[in-house]
């Protein structure tokens, strides 16, 4: 079995997920990525079953629309039952590295806005720590530099990501030599208090609540402790 087919069967478990949970009332947060893809065309055929969305970038946006999806600001939104997003890392503590795709802050906001955030990914993205993969953290433009030197400091090597333009105006640096990150939340807290950064990509302080997760024998559904 391929890693598409594992985004496919994870993507479907999340449909799922959401339909059991969701009501006609409820919004549901969706993230940003290859995974997330597949789930919005997935959920397409059930739009109807929710009240509408909000999206983690304006590449989600554009694909919920497409499939006529109502997609609404979260400040329009009194209560979000439901974050659906994927990860690029996700540790046994359900504490992830986001970002890869370059929604890290706004994926970070809803995911705290929403009453439950559920990860979903293939199995290869399980991970015993994190930091393998490089840590993204978005920062304002004219700060790169200093910023870049600050995480020096902590033991990172930051590099630019070239050609890339979050959806904020920011640009971004991908941390590398982090592995293993023993204690993500220390780590995520003094990153973002590095001034002219905006936010980065551990969702260590808000990890998932449920991880669906698919392996060659199907989904497993990883819980926080």
């Amino acid at each position: 079995m391929g890693q598409e087919t594992l985004k496919q069967t994870a993507a479907a478990a999340a449909l799922e997920y959401t339909l059991n949970k969701l009501d006609y009332d409820s919004y549901l947060g969706v993230g940003t990525g290859s995974t997330c893809d597949i789930f919005i065309d997935l959920l397409a055929s059930h739009k109807s079953k929710i009240a509408g969305t909000v999206a983690s970038s304006e590449r989600t946006a554009q694909r919920l629309r497409s499939h006529g999806i109502p997609v609404y600001e979260l400040n329009t939104v009194d209560e979000m039952q439901l974050y659906v997003d994927g990860a690029d890392e996700v540790n046994p503590h359900l504490e992830l590295i986001k970002g890869g795709g370059g929604a890290l802050t706004r994926e970070k906001i809803i995911a705290a806005a929403a009453s439950e955030f559920v990860c979903i990914a293939d199995d290869s993205k399980r991970v015993g720590h994190l930091g393998n993969f490089p840590l993204p953290v978005e920062v304002i433009p004219m700060a790169r530099s200093y910023v870049a030197k600050m995480i020096i400091k902590l033991g990172g090597e930051p590099v630019y990501r070239q050609n890339i333009i979050t959806d904020n105006g920011n640009v971004i640096l991908d941390v590398h030599k982090l592995y293993p990150i023993e204690v993500a939340r220390t780590l995520e807290e003094k990153l973002n208090n590095i001034t002219g950064v905006v936010c980065n990509g551990l969702f260590a302080n808000r990890p998932a609540d449920t991880v669906l997760l698919a392996t060659l024998q199907g989904i497993e559904t990883l819980t926080a402790n």
